[in-house]
């Protein structure tokens, strides 16, 4: 199963052409305190944030591989002289957490120990996969690694950068185990990871859970986000929320339905995909409908 779902995810990213580059000079202010650098739709490029406080500055996730880090890491500095830097990351898979390393030595790395869990479960396989795609892949990974933790933690951490606080919570295992929300508190601003997206979810980890992920998403919509930052992807407001729900409970609904009927795990999935992809056409990469339903057939 975890096989599976690593070359599934490889032959996602191994589809799109477009060289995985966070781009210089494109940060946008989103709140008070809330920049983002987009991802512009570039297949293993994320959404960054940087969060800028009086006292100290925060970066969620940090591009494929130190060059882009050092990108990011570029960013930050252009808006805030802090003498704190603070780094911590959605989930650990390669295009959020291996341009860790190269930020400067006196940033702190945050993580949950659900991410912890999963860089020492899994390492740099997905990395590896993605570094024999092509060249320029290839060069991003080269040498790359796990930046040691700084700060771990169970559920939730709160980090005050002076003027403003951002709350951290674990709501996996949804994308991956280790997933990772941030909430900026005054701005209102959600940085959702692969939890909260225009595209249809993804259920990346043996652990991954249809369960656990409406379970994440009733504790997302307490926060009333003003604004949702999504891992890859055009922004979006708590409408996402609402209709991830909706997706998740009839994958639930129609899989229980065909297992009552005798189908099996690998019928129930295409006949849910079909459906879903025709109720949702406006939802990217339908593949993913499969995962769902086979997570909800085992639940």
């Amino acid at each position: 199963m975890r096989n599976l779902i690593i070359v599934a995810l490889a032959l996602i990213a191994v589809q799109q052409p477009r060289d995985p580059l966070v781009r210089e000079g494109a940060t946008t202010k989103i709140g008070p305190h809330v920049y983002i650098i987009p991802d512009d739709d570039v297949p293993l490029v994320p959404n960054v944030g940087i969060i800028v406080g009086d006292r100290a500055t925060l970066v969620i996730d940090t591009g494929l591989g130190p060059k882009n880090g050092e990108t990011i890491a570029r960013e930050a500095a252009k808006l805030s002289k802090n003498s704190e830097l603070y780094l911590a990351v959605t989930h650990v898979h390669p295009e959020h957490d291996l341009g860790a390393q190269a930020f400067p030595a006196t940033t702190k790395m945050i993580r949950s120990r659900g991410q912890d869990a999963d860089i020492a479960e899994f390492g740099l396989q997905l990395a590896n996969t993605f570094a024999s795609q092509s060249p320029v892949r290839a060069q991003l990974l080269k040498d790359a690694t796990y930046r040691k933790t700084d700060i771990s933690f169970d559920q939730r951490h709160e980090l005050d950068l002076g003027g403003v606080r951002v709350r951290m919570e674990t709501v996996g295992p949804t994308h991956t185990r280790g997933d990772t929300v941030f909430f900026v508190d005054g701005d209102n601003v959600l940085f959702a990871g692969d939890v909260v997206m225009s595209a249809f979810p993804a259920l990346a980890s043996p652990y991954s859970s249809v369960r656990a992920w409406l379970t994440a998403l009733d504790r997302l919509d307490a926060m009333k986000p003003r604004i949702i930052v999504p891992s890859h992807g055009r922004l979006v407001d708590a409408s996402g929320i609402a209709r991830y729900r909706e997706y998740f409970r009839a994958v639930q609904t129609r899989v229980a339905d065909l297992k009552r009927q005798g189908k099996s795990v690998d019928e129930a999935s295409q006949l849910v995909q079909t459906e879903l992809q025709s109720k949702y056409p406006d939802m990217a990469q339908p593949a993913r409908i499969s995962g769902a339903a086979k997570a909800a057939y085992a639940e």
